[in-house]
């Protein structure tokens, strides 16, 4: 099966759930800087997801630029992946209204594991679908961030009940290791 769908697909899929964050932020009926505070842990939740979810969506499209074609396990793996993606608005918004008390802020760190186990499983189907041998195999190695961060968020639900801002920092964290794009399938594809 060629790619194509399953990319213009996913695209569509990630808008629809950065427009739908985006909706949470409710505009203040008062026209003053004061009637923003309030917003604040509403926009540094969207801000958090945003940045994830943008990340999710870069990685994504340099994974399929080593992709020559899909199959029907990548097409489930890919849509198990979305599924977690969609549930990013829910927990964004719930952690964001209850200015990050605890258990939104560990539902938020299931939802962002979840995501990161899925991802994890769509690059290992193509992996398999492509050959151990394959560019994408190889580009892919060992994919210690990857491996990192699904630890750092098994960590964070936990820590979420205890200390729920430091699960925060720790999101952020994992948020920053991945916005420098993964440059292993570019040095792949360009040797």
């Amino acid at each position: 099966m060629v790619k194509g769908r399953l990319e213009a697909f996913s695209d569509g899929v990630i808008a629809i759930i950065i427009t739908i964050m985006v909706l949470e932020l409710k505009i203040p009926h008062e026209s003053d800087l004061a009637a923003l505070r309030p917003l604040i842990p509403t926009f540094l939740s969207y801000v958090l997801s945003f940045v994830h979810v943008g990340i999710y969506w870069n990685n994504h499209h340099h994974l399929f630029q080593a992709v020559r074609h899909v199959n029907g396990s990548t097409l489930w793996a890919n849509l198990h992946l979305l599924f977690w993606l969609s549930l990013f608005p829910f927990v964004t918004a719930w952690m964001g209204e209850n200015q990050f008390a605890a258990l939104p802020v560990a539902l938020y760190g299931v939802v962002l594991l979840l995501a990161a186990i899925a991802y994890f499983t769509l690059t290992r189907t193509l992996a398999f679908h492509h050959g151990q041998d394959s560019t994408l195999a190889t580009a892919l190695g060992r994919n210690f961030k990857g491996k990192l961060s699904v630890l750092t968020y098994a960590v964070t639900i936990p820590l979420a009940f205890a200390i729920p801002w430091l699960a925060c920092a720790l999101y952020v964290l994992v948020a920053v290791l991945w916005l420098i794009p993964d440059r292993r399938i570019e040095k792949a594809l360009n040797s």
